[in-house]
């Protein structure tokens, strides 16, 4: 690949990343393999590197284009980042407040309360996190966003030590949460008022879309060559070497979004980059299941919220004394498949049902940016 280039495995990467965090998002707790579920607590599956690594790749894919974002000047590069930044947040935050209105007793359509709609979220997180990252490039550069990132790291560990305990009732994340944003404004579904993708965990993620950036920067600087590839194994391999170790002290929380959590996804991402640009940017291996992944890639943004709309309106539209979601699971695949074979197709169906609109947007070249 020439020095500058655009990588395929980039895009590749991040096509995978939207698959797996789509059929996660399906997955039904009860009844889902679980490799496909997050940890209770402490700990990592496959299913807690998914939204890291949607921050890894859109850090990379950030690299790409900053640049050209650059030569507009310091002022219109910050206007477009924050333009961005509030696009994707609103976007978020309309996720969470859909369908918008209820009908009350009398049957009268009214608008769901702004008050028990959750602020923080997925997208809002994405969004944070893309702000903060391009504003510390543009301002102190990537070096200066090295040292700000090991702050980082070690002022939240610090942070969850002395402001709270590492559980689900007693962590700094919640409390500062609750102070600022009120129970109703939070997710519950730990069964308690706890976002985990609260105001504070937001600062460690930042470090992972930062992580993306310069793995991407490295790409596009200087070029693949199987020298940047094994330095990214070897620096991968550090970062879960030493979160492993920390994990002794600080434990690998996905939900509280810890320190040492960073290092091992940031470790993980970074070795799965390493073998798809060896792959497909190095050794052109191409064929049907990048074109498969690149199509899913080329509209990110897009695709992910017509999965989460789509998941929340089969989860309220009645149908048989049961949402659609579970009416479909229950009599188009457990019914023949079991419980977890069913669990697992209906979500990989519901993927390529979202993958087919994404082939359809790719062949009319309609493509979504903010």
């Amino acid at each position: 690949m020439n020095t500058g280039a655009r990588s395929l495995a980039i895009d590749v990467m991040r096509g995978m990343t939207l698959a797996l965090m789509i059929v996660v998002n399906m997955s039904i707790d009860d009844a889902s393999y679980a490799p496909l579920l997050h940890a209770k607590w402490n700990g990592l599956t496959p299913t807690d590197v998914v939204f890291p690594t949607f921050l890894f790749v859109a850090g990379a894919s950030m690299s790409f284009a900053l640049d050209g974002l650059r030569r507009l000047g310091t002022a219109a590069t910050m206007t477009k980042i924050l333009r961005r930044t509030a696009l994707i947040f609103l976007c978020g935050y309309l996720l969470y407040w859909f369908p918008f209105f209820h009908f009350d007793e009398a049957g009268r359509p009214a608008l769901l309360p702004i008050a028990n709609t959750r602020i923080p979220g997925v997208l809002q997180r994405i969004a944070l996190d893309y702000c903060l990252v391009g504003l510390a490039v543009l301002y102190v550069g990537t070096r200066g966003a090295l040292v700000l990132a090991a702050a980082v790291l070690l002022g939240y560990w610090a942070a969850l030590a002395h402001f709270g305990d590492y559980t689900l009732e007693g962590n700094a994340v919640l409390k500062l949460d609750l102070f600022l944003l009120g129970p109703g404004h939070l997710w519950h579904g730990e069964g308690i008022a706890f976002d985990p993708e609260g105001v504070l965990s937001t600062l460690p993620s930042a470090v992972n879309l930062l992580a993306g950036y310069l793995a991407g920067r490295a790409l596009r600087v200087h070029g693949v060559d199987r020298a940047l590839l094994w330095r990214f194994v070897g620096s991968g391999a550090v970062c879960i070497a030493l979160a492993l170790a920390w994990n002794e002290l600080l434990p690998i929380n996905k939900k509280l979004w810890t320190s040492s959590y960073v290092l091992c996804t940031i470790g993980i991402d970074l070795c799965v980059l390493a073998v798809l640009v060896w792959a497909i940017d190095l050794h052109r291996l191409r064929g049907t299941a990048t074109r498969f992944f690149e199509v899913l890639g080329k509209n990110t943004l897009f695709i992910y919220l017509l999965s989460e709309v789509g998941n929340a309106a089969l989860l309220l539209i009645p149908v048989g004394g049961l949402s659609a979601f579970e009416w479909i699971y229950r009599n188009g695949f457990e019914s023949w498949a079991g419980a977890r074979n069913g669990a697992l197709l209906y979500a990989l169906a519901y993927m390529l049902l979202c993958w087919c609109v994404a082939w359809f947007m790719d062949r009319r070249r309609i493509y979504v940016t903010l």
